[in-house]
């Protein structure tokens, strides 16, 4: 899960490809569009007014048509595509003001790339190939082959640490070009179409491998990809690109909700709801709770009361500390509320929680087995809300 502290800070950042850039930008503060400045001076608009930030542990995918700018975008991130002009932080320290060492240094010590060529060198093994970053960096023969190995493992391929990279299919070469970024330990990783040139059953299993290694590291990925379905199924937030422009940066709930405008619009037309929103969209917090505290028990007959009071027919039982623990109901609570020596347990529901990264499909299916709510828990189960299925039917009925 992305933590709230920005690791990227971009800031109007143009790039114009050509001989006096600064005619372009003249032409883009009057409201020339990137064609209309190509056909007047011959200068392209790789880039143009980005601004945004990425936060820490996030999956940013930056998306777009061919030509739309966003490799473009993802060079000026570690400059090897030097801006025109604006400035991009990472860790707070701005890259697009650093000399040559210490944006060198950056390079090797906070992030790493993965290209759609898998980019290994055929003389070299495995091994070798995943510790090519290390050995460039100046890290001895020891460390970096130990290095190198535990990166090979996190991606399943230490056993073929002395093969060279033609003898390993394609997915097993993007592997050992994963292992490569990984064995550096960067915070940042840049993913340029990484997986565009896998066939589509190597290509989701590689999904899978990055969403795993993301549970266990949380590193930040700024993830570049034309496929929509892809976008969706591995990136906490979009960015949407068009003629150099970022149109709209979001969840892909919120941009599907609130598009920008009819291209955004158009990009997530046909989109299957069921796979962009999550439970924790959809839960309502407005539900009846009842907090069991620390010492005693719970007086029944009140919370018969309380919920008459509320007219609700249902409400979620938490602990001391917010987590939830079980649903209740008028009648099961009426059913136990006259007996004094009977516990407050004989009228819980067993009613399971749903993640809040639960996706819609899963939730219809769990709302078709009770006539309740659902409750809808954080990692920690702290209860979030619940979805009754009139808000769940009504909002895929509204979204399609």
């Amino acid at each position: 899960m992305a933590h709230a502290e920005p690791v990227v800070e971009v800031e109007h950042l143009h790039k114009v490809f050509g001989a006096h850039p600064e005619v372009a930008l003249e032409l883009l503060d009057q409201g020339y569009d990137k064609e209309a400045i190509f056909d007047r001076t011959g200068l392209t608009v790789g880039v143009r007014d980005a601004s945004f930030a990425i936060r820490r542990g996030e999956v940013f995918v930056i998306m777009g048509l061919s030509g739309s700018g966003k490799s473009t975008l993802l060079r000026l991130l570690n400059r090897l595509i030097e801006p025109t002009s604006g400035t991009v932080r990472i860790h707070g320290n701005e890259v697009t003001a650093m000399d040559a060492g210490a944006l060198i240094e950056l390079r090797r010590s906070e992030m790493s790339m993965v290209f759609q060529s898998f980019a290994l060198l055929p003389h070299l093994s495995v091994l070798e190939n995943a510790a090519f970053g290390l050995d460039i960096a100046g890290v001895d023969k020891a460390e970096r082959r130990e290095r190198a190995l535990a990166a090979l493992e996190q991606v399943g391929l230490e056993p073929y640490a002395d093969s060279l990279p033609d003898e390993l299919s394609g997915g097993m070469q993007q592997r050992v070009g994963l292992a490569r970024a990984l064995a550096v330990d960067p915070s940042l990783m840049l993913m340029d179409e990484a997986f565009s040139a896998l066939d589509p059953l190597i290509r989701r299993e590689m999904q899978n491998e990055l969403l795993r290694l993301q549970e266990e590291s949380e590193r930040t990925v700024v993830f570049i990809s034309h496929d929509l379905d892809e976008a969706l199924r591995i990136g906490d937030r979009i960015a949407i690109m068009e003629g150099g422009r970022i149109l709209q940066v979001g969840t892909p709930a919120e941009i599907l909700n609130d598009p920008a405008d009819d291209y955004v619009r158009s990009f997530f037309k046909g989109v299957d709801v069921g796979h962009i929103f999550r439970a924790g969209d959809l839960a309502r917090p407005d539900q009846v709770t009842f907090r069991q505290p620390r010492e005693g028990t719970m007086d029944k007959a009140t919370l018969v009361r309380h919920l008459r009071e509320y007219d609700r027919t249902y409400a979620f039982v938490l602990d001391p500390d917010g987590r939830y623990v079980d649903a209740v109901s008028l009648y099961s609570l009426e059913r136990v509320a006259g007996r004094a020596e009977a516990p407050l347990e004989e009228a819980y529901l067993t009613l399971g929680a749903a993640k809040a990264d639960t996706p819609l499909d899963e939730v219809l299916r769990l709302l078709s087995y009770t006539e309740t709510p659902l409750p809808v828990v954080n990692g920690e189960r702290r209860f979030l809300g619940a979805i009754a299925s009139p808000t769940l039917l009504s909002t895929m009925a509204r979204a399609r």
